[in-house]
């Protein structure tokens, strides 16, 4: 774990030297960079894993930007901190020796909110992202092309925080950018389940081809 380049953090290197491939994984509410690693290393096997700390402190709980009330957050915040994120991962990507045109995402809820956007208003800073619970938290002005670049969204039929239309409003945002957008809706609330962790390592495996 380290302090250095804006965020606490942790990097993991890949277990293939020849993967090339680096996996950022951002943890939900009162997670920290520890909380993701194991999914991560299931999801992307043989990949660098890098997982920073959200910098934001709710009531002492870890967060990627702070929110006003539930489901209500300051645009300008949003942004802001995912500008911040862009940042930290093109220095890690000098850092660490990365090769930036194979770095992917992995969030949940708070992480995935902060995935997305960092894909709508830095493109090219993320490949691809796999979202689990997002929910659209901002919705930029400027039109920018995400060609090449494809999401998995997961999101709960049964979530009591993220409402559907919310999803399907993020999920239309990246089609409109020319995104690949794969939704895939569980039957579940806003738990993770075994299943689709493997979901997405399929998914992953397959866009990762194609880099």
């Amino acid at each position: 774990m380290t302090d250095d380049l804006g965020f606490i953090h942790r990097f993991v290197p890949a277990e293939d030297s020849g993967s090339g491939e680096t996996l950022i994984v951002l943890h939900g509410t009162g997670g920290d960079e520890n909380d993701l690693i194991g999914i991560g290393k299931a999801v992307a096997p043989g990949a660098a894993i890098l997982s920073p700390r959200g910098n934001v402190l709710e009531n002492g709980a870890p967060r990627f930007f702070r929110r006003l009330a539930e489901g209500i957050f300051d645009p300008k915040e949003v942004r802001s901190r995912a500008e911040e994120l862009a940042r930290f991962i093109r220095a890690a990507v000098i850092t660490y020796r990365l090769d930036p045109a194979r770095v992917f995402a992995l969030g949940y809820s708070n992480g995935a909110n902060v995935a997305s956007t960092v894909m709508l208003v830095e493109p090219g800073i993320l490949q691809s992202a796999i979202l689990f619970r997002p929910m659209l938290v901002y919705e930029p002005t400027e039109k920018n092309d995400l060609s090449g670049s494809a999401v998995f969204i997961s999101a709960g039929r049964m979530d009591p925080i993220v409402p559907t239309a919310s999803v399907e409003r993020l999920a239309e945002l990246f089609e409109s950018a020319h995104a690949e957008v794969t939704l895939k809706w569980q039957l579940v609330g806003h738990n993770l389940v075994p299943s689709e962790v493997s979901e997405a390592a399929d998914w992953l495996a397959l866009h990762r081809t194609r880099v």
